[in-house]
């Protein structure tokens, strides 16, 4: 008869396969992650140091607005159309029923985008009327500080009362007006 042979106790191991269907795990953990992480520590002083840096640039561009004049557009796609923003620049057709030009409209710190197309008249007429409010409002410096003012410049008194105006592309909401009624009256018309 043959010998068995029978493997020792200590060397029968139980193998058991993992649970569900998960993945393999292979986490990285000899990266020296420390190294690499970045805190924001300076997060408070990067808000002033941008504050006190808007503030420098408007303080160097006074009396001119810090931004340029925007028109009021109506966001693309159905899902955000309800909402009006601030777009790129106006268009031509806006600025021509202005009474502005395009090379005009540069100088004195309108925004132009001659891609833009005017799909809705409304839009239009609210645009050209934000120009001509800017227009009204606009102070034209002489070129030269020592130059007489020549055709389409502010008088000197303008110009002495100059302000810088902040938030230029603000836009109006219009208010929704509530209108209240009483309870009693209501159900009597409605009764009736």
């Amino acid at each position: 008869s043959h010998p068995t042979h029978t493997l020792p106790l200590c060397s029968i191991a139980r193998v058991t396969m993992v649970k569900h269907n998960n993945i393999v795990p292979n986490a990285h953990f000899h990266k020296d992650w420390q190294r690499r992480v970045k805190c924001f520590f300076d997060q408070p002083a990067k808000k002033k140091s941008r504050r006190l840096a808007r503030a420098a640039k408007a303080a160097a561009v006074a009396p001119r607005p810090v931004d340029k004049l925007r028109p009021v557009v109506r966001c693309p796609t159905i899902r955000y159309n309800r909402k009006v923003r601030v777009g790129r620049g106006f268009t031509l057709e806006e600025l021509s029923a202005a009474g502005i030009s395009r090379k005009y409209a540069k100088t004195v710190g309108i925004a132009v985008d001659a891609r833009r197309r005017n799909r809705s008249v409304a839009a239009k007429q609210a645009n050209v009327a934000r120009l001509q409010d800017y227009k009204a409002r606009l102070v034209v410096f002489p070129r030269g500080s020592n130059q007489k003012p020549r055709g389409g410049d502010a008088a000197p008194e303008d110009t002495a009362s100059a302000t810088q105006i902040s938030g230029i592309n603000a836009i109006a909401k219009p208010s929704a007006a509530v209108e209240f009624a009483s309870i009693e009256e209501a159900r009597a018309a409605g009764s009736a």
